[in-house]
């Protein structure tokens, strides 16, 4: 039988009668783009692109292909360096890269944390988070978006009953592009002496002075545990590290099964990773981004549209509109202007928390931001 079962066949009518159908889309050549993650503009960097090819050259690299996991016939001198000079560039022992960021929470959370641990982890969470929890044989609580008040009573509750507890936040969210009080959050754990995991996808490229995250802005690298970083959003290539002790590394080499259990990144997609990290410290593109972010800010005040946006100073600036219905309409009104920017729906967020999301990156033009925001005006 090819035809799906009835109960799934119901699920995706269910999602169509609720406005929540997925289906991929075609991206307009004309259209202006505020739904990328590609912050910096790094896809489309020639300057990447050629210094990849000097580097695939360098190590006589010349397949396409991986050919295998890291621990079978995928492994190459290239990752080694790679993984090296990403350890260095976020001042930590040792680094792991991993097919992509969901694979490397997914392999962390599900393979770290034992039976008799505890998880505590933020309620707006990635789904790679969660799903790596769900994974793990260690028992888990949710404690409230960026409350660490919520978090410290959690963490009073199990600090006495649990071998070990581990602590998991974001430094910037993917759907908010807020961030938690992470010193404070570091030194709550430490007093508890809980290990803290902060997925970075979102602030590598984009915060600190050469784009190396909050963490390490802040002098937080030695009190975090781990920290996942992912390429395919400011770094414009694709995969994701684990950074932390060379211990760690090599206890996921040995029990990740997202790491263990899969085909590496191809030679080519590691090359583009080392060459993206080797322009990020030098490019002008985040002055580019942080103004673009300063005039968006300054524009949302002018416009007299402060109270529909959550508050953010990353390029992730969420319009809040409650109901699917009414996100779609504003999406697909954005879309007759030739602007495209992306319905987040419940149950994604919360019910009446709907919004529509904008990714800011370091080329758009003013103009292009006045279109958008001259629209958003008018609901």
């Amino acid at each position: 039988m090819k035809q799906l079962a009835k109960n799934l066949q119901s699920k995706l009518q269910n999602r169509k009668e609720n406005h929540l159908y997925r289906s991929l889309g075609k991206t307009q050549a004309k259209e202006i783009n505020f739904y990328s993650n590609d912050y910096l503009g790094f896809s489309k960097n020639s300057s990447i692109s050629l210094k990849a090819e000097k580097i695939l050259q360098q190590f006589h690299i010349s397949q396409h292909g991986s050919t295998g996991s890291r621990l079978i016939s995928g492994n190459h001198k290239l990752f080694q360096v790679t993984e090296e000079f990403i350890a260095h560039y976020h001042k930590e022992e040792s680094a792991l890269l991993f097919n992509s960021g969901y694979d490397a929470n997914v392999g962390v959370l599900s393979s770290v944390p034992q039976r008799g641990d505890v998880i505590l982890y933020d309620e707006f969470s990635h789904a790679s988070i969660r799903d790596g929890i769900q994974l793990s044989s260690a028992k888990s609580y949710k404690f409230t978006h960026n409350n660490l008040a919520d978090l410290e009573l959690k963490l009073e509750k199990f600090s006495k009953s649990s071998q070990n507890i581990y602590v998991v936040t974001e430094s910037v969210f993917s759907m908010d592009g807020d961030s938690p009080d992470l010193k404070k959050l570091v030194d709550i754990c430490s007093n508890k002496n809980a290990f803290v995991i902060i997925d970075e996808a979102h602030a590598l490229g984009v915060i600190g002075e050469k784009g190396e995250g909050l963490v390490q802005i802040l002098g937080l690298e030695k009190n975090v545990f781990a920290r996942v970083v992912t390429f395919g959003k400011a770094l414009g290539a694709h995969g994701a590290g684990v950074i932390g002790s060379h211990q760690l590394c090599n206890f996921l080499i040995n029990f990740a099964k997202s790491f263990i259990y899969t085909t590496s990144l191809a030679p080519h997609t590691v090359a583009i990773i080392y060459a993206s990290y080797q322009f990020l410290a030098k490019t002008e593109q985040r002055k580019n981004l942080e103004k673009n972010i300063s005039y968006f800010k300054s524009q949302i005040d002018a416009f007299q549209l402060n109270s529909k946006f959550i508050a953010s100073v990353t390029p992730i600036q969420s319009f809040m509109i409650s109901g699917n219905e009414n996100a779609l309409r504003l999406a697909k009104t954005l879309e007759e202007n030739d602007i495209s920017a992306k319905a987040i729906l419940s149950p994604t967020v919360k019910m009446k928390e709907e919004r529509i999301r904008i990714c800011l990156n370091a080329q758009h033009t003013l103009d292009e931001i006045n279109s958008l925001l001259q629209i958003l005006k008018n609901y």
